[in-house]
């Protein structure tokens, strides 16, 4: 039990922290990874962690749907749909977004697991948060009609319940990082709803744990992402009646490597991508993991991250994101050179 909420545990816990011996000797520092891409249902990622409170709390409220909301390609979703299909549940996903031409990546895997997606057409007059919710109050009312109790979980299950995910990851990695014997470690991961970056800073500052907790923006926020930040964590302070402050400051995350967009394509991500597959045959993403292994490469070179330090990567996973369209067709006209007819 975490903060009096109970889960569901079904993940392959306590997930690998590896040394990439080549990375970490090319930077000059200490480089691991959290291997949260290898959970075990959905071809895995971190929303899993997430969803084993959400399964929980859905059950027991007697709900038979999950139901959620993103991008079409949307990692959480499809995760959402792999941990109904393990329960016995139905799923659905709402994305604003047209219909991108092809069955791929994401979508494919969604259909795979029985996973509907209901793709909301753009509309100008309106918000894409206001379409998400008339699109998801639709959905929801039709499969209540057919006598389905519907459990909505939010964007990237990024809520206050859901921080509880990497609340516990904190402290598994704390555990890891002792048994290794390092010391001022900087935990690095992707800020995208901001769920995995709010549920590791809070679980560090709650349990006192001797870890530093660095975020790296992939598309831009209104205000900032400090003012993001501060703001999900007075919710989750609130709900869950906690002792500890913090001001906009206190958090340590960037958006120096976004690139202005959310999961668009970008040249040096892809170079970042490449790089991690020949050193270490490691595939990172073009959404999130692509865009936060380019943001420590960066940082290092400018001397943000010093030399010799200690830094962990979590590798959330999103790996189905190279077969996008949009960004394999950048890959492929790269890579033809590695084709050879004989």
């Amino acid at each position: 039990m975490t903060l009096g909420y109970e889960k569901i545990s079904f993940l392959n816990t306590p997930t690998p922290l590896q040394k990439l011996s080549g990375i970490s000797e090319d930077l000059g520092i200490n480089f691991y990874l959290k291997r949260d891409d290898l959970t075990n249902y959905g071809t895995g990622g971190n929303k899993l962690r997430k969803l084993e409170y959400f399964v929980k709390d859905a059950r027991d409220k007697g709900s038979t749907m999950l139901l959620t909301v993103g991008g079409a390609q949307t990692n959480h979703g499809r995760l959402t749909g792999a941990v109904a299909a393990k329960y016995g549940m139905k799923a659905a996903i709402v994305a604003v977004d047209p219909y991108p031409g092809e069955m791929s990546a994401n979508l494919l895997l969604d259909g795979i697991m029985g996973c509907p997606v209901y793709l909301v057409k753009p509309d100008p007059a309106k918000t894409e948060s206001e379409q998400m919710s008339e699109g998801a109050a639709k959905v929801k009312e039709e499969w209540e009609s057919k006598g389905e109790k519907v459990y909505f979980i939010p964007m990237g299950g990024s809520n206050e319940l859901g921080i509880l995910g990497y609340y516990d990851c904190a402290v598994e990695m704390n555990e890891q990082i002792n048994g290794l014997g390092l010391k001022n470690v900087r935990i690095v991961t992707t800020v995208g709803s901001m769920g995995t970056y709010m549920g590791l800073q809070v679980g560090v500052w709650n349990e006192k744990l001797p870890l530093r907790v660095t975020g790296i923006g992939i598309s831009p926020k209104p205000g900032g992402l400090q003012k993001f930040a501060k703001e999900y964590f007075d919710r989750v302070k609130d709900y869950y009646c906690l002792g500890i402050t913090a001001e906009p400051g206190d958090f340590d995350c960037t958006s120096d490597y976004d690139f202005g967009a959310y999961n668009n394509p970008v040249r040096e991500v892809r170079e970042a991508i490449y790089y991690m597959g020949r050193r270490e045959a490691i595939i990172l993403d073009p959404c999130y993991t692509g865009k936060t292994f380019n943001g420590i490469v960066q940082m290092t070179k400018s001397g943000i991250i010093r030399p010799g330090e200690n830094v962990v990567m979590i590798h959330t996973g999103g790996i189905p994101g190279i077969y996008t369209r949009h960004h394999r067709i950048e890959m492929e006209k790269e890579l033809m050179e590695y084709i050879h007819i004989i």
